[in-house]
């Protein structure tokens, strides 16, 4: 008996990498799984051009890659219950058709794993219209889709665990930009619908996700390589060595899933964490206010420009102030 036995998850985006992790390891704990990517046959190897990159990447990308029928199949053969549900969540007639099929086939949902998602780069000046929605349509909107089908069961149930995908990117990762903005904005969606549905029963967190995946394979070799063009060197080799053990075998997220979804953990909500394969669990801190500014009483609202000079240094920023865009992502 696992410690989700008799419950009832969906995972999108779990025909490969991350999801399919995940997938697989909710079921070994007991859970049915609903496995879930777009289509037959995966698309991140028809997203990219071969003669783009190196063999070794293209041949590591095709290893990864699959869909929801394979991951459904790895299950099975595992002893788990499984079943393939190919569509995108991003669209609202797919997402609402998944959340019934799990109800239909086992009268409840009670796991959302927010998986799915656009990956990529592009700085504010190389940026396409077409890949800045790519990055953050399909993360912002499958998010919500599921959770707004699948959260009135939850209701009803007095019970329900959400998880939404978002990146460490999400502070903002330079080269990254829409990446970056959609994944922020998968961490104010995560805020808002953990203090609505807290009084439910239901949590949402966020998770910041490493570990093996066909879009890594690409996207982080393809960023090396633009920080070599950029810099002139290679990254430290320590620093790379730590990058590979978090990007290990991406079962090994699953506990932390697995033990956020029973009871026991009924209290943590409205958290971010980043999860690394490499068994790193990190909580970042809840944005508040660190310094404070406001005209004198009586003297209105409306500032002086030559005013806000000392307020700026001597109350907003301090004396030691130092812009965070003026730091190295790369050091």
């Amino acid at each position: 008996m696992g410690c989700l036995e008799g419950k009832v998850a969906i995972v999108t985006g779990s025909g490969q990498g991350i999801g399919r992790g995940i997938a697989i390891y909710l079921a070994r704990e007991g859970a049915k799984v609903i496995t879930n990517n777009r289509k037959p046959g995966g698309a991140s190897i028809e997203n990219y051009d071969k003669s783009s990159m190196p063999k070794e990447e293209w041949e590591e990308m095709c290893r990864l890659a699959g869909d929801a029928k394979r991951t459904a199949a790895m299950i099975e053969k595992e002893g788990g219950e499984a079943i393939a549900f190919y569509g995108n969540a991003a669209d609202s007639a797919a997402a609402e058709n998944m959340v019934k099929k799990a109800v239909d086939t086992w009268g409840r949902i009670d796991i959302v794993v927010n998986n799915a998602a656009g990956l990529g780069s592009g700085s504010i000046v190389s940026l396409t219209e077409e890949k800045w929605d790519y990055m953050t349509v399909p993360k912002m909107k499958g998010a919500f889709n599921l959770m707004h089908f699948a959260v009135p069961y939850m209701m009803e149930q007095k019970f329900g665990r959400i998880f939404n995908c978002s990146s460490d990117a999400w502070t903002g990762l330079p080269d990254n930009d829409a990446y970056s903005a959609g994944n922020a904005g998968i961490v104010g969606l995560t805020w808002a619908a953990a203090k609505e549905l807290y009084r439910y029963g239901i949590t949402v967190n966020a998770y910041c996700p490493q570990g093996a995946s066909p879009g890594h394979a690409v996207e982080y070799n393809k960023m090396l390589r633009n920080v070599k063009a950029i810099t002139g060197k290679d990254p430290d080799p320590r620093l790379l060595k730590v990058v590979e053990d978090d990007h290990d075998d991406p079962v090994n997220l699953g506990p932390f899933f697995a033990y956020l979804s029973t009871e026991e953990a009924s209290y943590i909500s409205g958290e971010v964490f980043s999860v690394k394969a490499s068994g790193k669990i990190a909580r970042y801190q809840y944005p508040v206010y660190i310094t404070h500014a406001e005209r004198p009483e009586g003297s209105g609202f409306l500032w002086k420009v030559d005013e806000l000079k000392d307020v700026f240094k001597q109350n907003l920023m301090g004396e030691d102030y130092v812009s965070h865009a003026a730091k190295s992502m790369w050091s």
